[in-house]
């Protein structure tokens, strides 16, 4: 029993397993224990992504704001889509599921990613999924300066003191989004298909979310989908993680729409109780997504 005991996590038998609160301390116990890997793995990414193209990471920013062009020419000039300042209006809500999409594809493999290094060395798995969605956070924080340098020089009626509230949405976001890359970081290593199927699932889910377009059918935008979908099919679309997330963005950032639909009333506090809501879905899907992942972990190396 001593052996066991002293023995990696890995490499204990089913009889000495950990139980869920167990494991939940023993990833705790891993990634803040191992810091400085975490630390390593964040700078080699980042120096990764860098490298590979000419603009290296500015392309974080670029890319959003790529294609924040290509939907303000489909929606303003094609469709002629007539919302006020509409460049903030998309910005507001793209950046933050830059973030998101970023960080899940990069995490979904971070485990596979590691195969050779998995085979040779015993370490925490758990670090790779971390690191992989840390990462992404000091990008994150340059685009919210690509943000508030937006607000200043071209939209300051839009700037409000509620910007700051942007830190407090970003932490919701990192818990949901951390809980998320656990599980399919995990389970992509049984199942490869889960990479290839998370890239067209979350283009599906940004479609669904008010990325585009917004709940405010007053204004013109949500009218049609309203119709369309029924009662029911607006009420799953508001229960999406991200309805609230890219609200509480657009409204802190943006502020909202008139009634009449041709002005804004400048930025908002976002709707608190809902944040507070998601908060705790996301720390549910935290723990479920560490239980899954360190209860998989030991078959890691066999697998691959």
């Amino acid at each position: 029993m001593q052996i066991a005991t002293e023995a990696p996590s890995s490499f204990r038998s089913s009889a000495v397993r950990p139980g869920a609160l167990g494991l939940i301390r023993e990833a705790l116990a891993e990634t803040f224990g191992r810091r400085r890997l975490i630390r390593h793995l964040i700078s080699a990414d980042i120096r990764r992504k860098g490298s590979d193209t000419l603009l290296g990471n500015v392309w974080w920013v670029l890319d959003p704001l790529l294609q924040m062009t290509v939907y303000l020419i489909l929606l303003s000039v094609i469709l002629r889509r007539s919302t006020p300042d509409f460049p903030l209006f998309l910005f507001a809500a793209i950046l933050p599921w830059k973030w998101f999409a970023s960080s899940i594809n990069d995490a979904v493999s971070s485990v596979v990613r590691q195969e050779r290094l998995i085979k040779q060395v015993q370490f925490p798995k758990v670090v790779l999924p971390v690191s992989a969605v840390a990462a992404e956070v000091l990008n994150l924080a340059f685009g919210f300066v690509i943000v508030l340098l937006m607000l200043a020089v071209f939209f300051p009626a839009h700037a409000t003191i509620n910007v700051l509230w942007l830190p407090v949405i970003a932490a919701v976001q990192f818990v949901f989004t951390l809980g998320l890359a656990l599980l399919v970081s995990a389970i992509n290593v049984f199942y490869r298909d889960v990479g290839i199927l998370s890239g067209h699932l979350i283009r599906l889910w940004f479609f669904l979310s008010p990325a585009i377009w917004s709940f405010d059918s007053s204004a013109g935008r949500f009218g049609a989908i309203e119709e369309a979908l029924g009662e029911a099919g607006v009420s799953l679309l508001r229960a999406n993680p991200f309805a609230v997330l890219l609200t509480a963005y657009r409204d802190v950032i943006y502020g909202r729409v008139n009634e009449a639909g041709d002005g804004f009333t400048p930025g908002q506090s976002p709707d608190l109780i809902a944040l507070g809501m998601l908060l705790l879905l996301s720390i549910g899907l935290l723990i479920l997504g560490t239980i899954i992942f360190k209860r998989l972990e030991p078959a890691f190396a066999k697998v691959l």
